[in-house]
């Protein structure tokens, strides 16, 4: 979500179309929207796409206004490998939440949260887009705090940090590692389970540059490594474990650096 690179300026705005869809299961969006629990990330990726497939079709505003649709395509934008596809997904994943505010989901803490990480992963590799879209990732994140901070194991705390931490100061950005600290501590203290808390955690206690706390970052950087590898995370557990070799590079660099 936070690595600002070169690209384009504009969202992709067609749809990514799923092949093999013949064999989806025969449901309705009553149904579908009865099981919505069941879908995430322990769900395999034609699960997922059927599960779309159908949000697609419909305009039942019961259904629009929800957060179902943006959080199928967060899942499967983030198991996605192409670059064009993924962003695709993203894409939709906004529109869907656009639709659930146009509807009446503005209480929604979810639509919120699933509209800035979609988001924030469709514009992530284009420097510009990104840019532009700090102010929104922001006010929709912190929206998400306000209204539902618990969302995905204290998701909203956890990407509104990592914002705070990643993006540039003022004044050319919303950057504040104060408040990217204060968050990520919060995240850690009221879902210590996630492992990605405690990563991020660690991440922004290392940026403060503090060898004397270096001990407390390895602590966090374990603890989070330990659950990663001992829980069932379904598809995610795989571009986390990438995230968790990245930082253990970089704590391993300044290791060989003393």
């Amino acid at each position: 979500m936070l690595a600002f690179l070169v690209g384009c300026t504009e969202l992709q705005r067609d749809h990514v179309q799923f092949d093999q869809l013949s064999d989806c299961p025969k449901q309705t969006v009553t149904t579908l929207i009865a099981k919505q629990s069941q879908l995430g990330p322990l769900s395999d990726t034609h699960t997922l796409a059927c599960a779309l497939t159908i949000l697609r079709d419909t305009q039942d505003p019961a259904v629009r206004r929800t957060s179902l649709g943006s959080r199928l395509c967060l899942q499967l934008a983030e198991r996605e490998t192409n670059q064009e596809k993924r962003e695709k997904l993203a894409t939709e994943g906004v529109g869907f939440a656009e639709a659930a505010l146009a509807q009446g989901g503005s209480d929604d803490g979810a639509v919120h949260y699933y509209l800035a990480t979609n988001l924030g992963l469709a514009v992530r590799e284009h420097i510009i887009l990104a840019t532009e879209n700090l102010g929104r990732l922001e006010a929709e994140m912190k929206r998400a705090v306000a209204l539902n901070p618990d969302i995905d194991d204290g998701g909203p705390l956890r990407i509104l940090g990592m914002l705070y931490l990643k993006a540039p100061a003022w004044p050319n950005g919303i950057g504040d590692r104060d408040k990217a600290q204060e968050l990520l501590e919060k995240a850690v203290k009221e879902h210590p389970g996630h492992p990605l808390n405690h990563l991020f955690y660690a991440q922004v206690l290392w940026d403060k540059g503090d060898e004397a706390i270096l001990t407390q970052v390895k602590s966090e950087f374990a603890l989070g490594e330990q659950l990663l590898t001992e829980g069932n995370w379904g598809y995610s557990k795989e571009p986390w474990k990438k995230e968790f070799a990245a930082f253990q590079q970089e704590l391993g660099e300044t290791d060989a650096a003393n």
